[in-house]
């Protein structure tokens, strides 16, 4: 029979998770809501006793936290992996996200101009900023979006590499709802090409869609984020872009 661990052996986990709530300004109800879980489930975890390992992992994915090596403190364990899987900070990814090196995706991490349709007006080009970042706590890559025009729908969140795939995720997850985005890996002119599947608000309710996405790394930026209509010089620049997306087989959109 497998031997409980004792309450204090899970302080460090619990100090994270704690801390993450702190950081998320979640409250337990709010932390049970996200992670689809009873609130008293959240009470006994919080109080160091035994949940489901699915619990566990639902909660390190709302509040941002490496689930392996919460997990290990919370079995009471300490990591003995290899150096060169550790490396400094933190150098390869979990293997649910794909298990990649920092070395491997070491040339994601920058700032992209990001296209795609607008969803509620017809022809006009939404633009704004993503900047992708390696964080060694995790560790993984992280996007996070800027300079958009409707700031409080940003979205910060992880990156999935799956191995032997041409594409790649970028997936967020808020109090249940999920976009996940997959556009292909970048290539040598620094774009990164595919398709967004949301939900978006139409009159009184939300609407699921999907429309062509692109990211293009940029060192500079010229201010041109927002709405983009015909009227703006970046707007044929920016429809080309979109339009090689699907004409080049990067996203394909299938009706009946």
């Amino acid at each position: 029979m497998k031997g409980s661990v004792s309450k204090s052996a899970r302080e460090t986990a619990l100090a994270q998770i704690k801390t993450a709530m702190i950081e998320k300004k979640l409250t337990q109800a709010e932390l049970a809501d996200t992670a689809d879980c009873h609130e008293k489930t959240i009470q006994n975890l919080l109080g160091g006793r035994s949940v489901r390992e699915q619990t566990l992992f639902d909660v390190c994915m709302v509040l941002g936290l490496e689930y392996d090596k919460l997990k290990e403190a919370w079995d009471g364990k300490e990591s003995h992996g290899p150096m060169e899987l550790q490396g400094e900070g933190g150098l390869v990814a979990p293997v649910y996200m794909g298990a990649y090196t920092r070395a491997a995706v070491d040339h994601y991490i920058g700032s992209y101009l990001t296209l795609r349709p607008c969803f509620a007006h017809p022809g006009v080009i939404i633009a704004y900023r993503t900047d992708v970042s390696w964080e060694p706590d995790w560790p993984i890559l992280l996007f996070q979006e800027r300079d958009r025009a409707d700031a409080p729908y940003s979205h910060r969140r992880r990156i999935y590499i799956p191995t032997s795939s041409m594409f790649i995720h970028l997936v967020s997850l808020t109090k249940g709802a999920m976009r996940m985005v997959v556009v292909s890996q970048i290539d040598r002119v620094g774009k990164m090409r595919g398709i967004i599947t949301t939900l978006h608000k139409h009159g009184a309710m939300f609407v699921p869609v999907a429309t062509p996405i692109v990211y293009a790394k940029r060192e500079e930026f010229g201010g041109d984020f927002g709405e983009i209509t015909e009227k703006d010089a970046s707007y044929p620049e920016y429809k080309a872009a979109l339009e090689e997306t699907m004409e080049q087989g990067y996203a394909r959109l299938v009706s009946s």
